[in-house]
């Protein structure tokens, strides 16, 4: 059993999770763009020469979930509020920034939610019938920019994204609802970090684990040097900060979205 199902099976067992049927629909006014199927040369498959990864079709929310939109979800589901969540679901830090368990601050509601954990952010998207993306599927997505389907080779573009991650990791980030890139999905670049469901299955070197603090990760990209097209270090440095983590932590620029459709094994 993988670990990512073991700390989903971990989590029903303890009732946090919504899989056994709480609310499982979205509210009105959340977009999921509609991704098409694909192949493309994930930065996982090493060599060169391996064959393109394969991509079912899916559907992403268009942008990150939101401070506001899960402070309506605590309040639906006290369980997963700051204080009554268990530690083996999410540590310390915790939505440690919002002024009341309950209450973000209304300047922060329309700011994407951080320092949630794996296990709140699967369950939030579990309670919209939804579920995380895998990191196959976030990467496909990711590599587009406004007009084509896979930008990564131009290097205005990533230039541009690398920008973002010279900034401090102390600024707030801003509202979501950037411009969308060719499959009409905003932020995926420049405004957080996000978890993916299969996020302990980027491992890429012992060293990635033991480093202390996620949080000085986001500018450490040497866990994933072995791995193909390295010039594309903004993607590298991602690798590396969710192949430190464990379900249960959580990082001030660590956020999150839901996809739908069924996650098919790439061939």
């Amino acid at each position: 059993m993988s670990k990512t199902r073991q700390f989903r099976c971990a989590a029903v067992a303890n009732g946090l999770l919504l899989a056994t049927g709480i609310a499982c629909a979205a509210p009105a006014g959340v977009n999921y763009a509609p991704i098409q199927a694909g192949a493309f040369g994930s930065v996982l498959s090493g060599d060169a020469d391996k064959e393109p990864v394969k991509v079912a079709p899916f559907a992403l929310r268009s942008t990150p979930v939101t401070n506001g939109e899960f402070r309506d979800f605590v309040l639906r589901h006290p369980q997963w509020q700051r204080g009554k969540i268990p530690a083996t679901f999410a540590d310390g830090s915790y939505l440690h920034d919002w002024q009341s368990p309950v209450d973000p601050g209304a300047d922060k509601a329309n700011q994407p939610v951080t320092s949630v954990s794996w296990f709140a952010a699967q369950a939030f998207c579990e309670s919209e019938g939804a579920r995380l993306p895998t990191w196959y599927e976030w990467e496909y997505v990711a590599a587009a920019d406004e007009t084509h389907a896979d930008a990564r080779r131009d290097p205005s573009w990533r230039a541009r994204i690398l920008a973002w991650y010279g900034q401090s990791s102390s600024t707030p980030p801003a509202a979501v609802g950037g411009s969308a890139n060719f499959y009409g999905v905003r932020d995926m670049h420049g405004l957080v970090w996000e978890w993916v469901d299969d996020f302990n299955a980027l491992l890429v070197s012992a060293d990635s684990r033991n480093q202390g603090d996620p949080d000085k990760l986001q500018f450490c990209g040497a866990g994933a040097i072995s791995l193909q097209d390295r010039e594309n270090y903004a993607v590298l440095m991602r690798i590396a900060l969710l192949s430190s983590l464990g379900g249960a932590d959580t990082t001030n620029n660590l956020g999150f979205r839901c996809a739908r459709g069924n996650a098919m094994e790439a061939k």
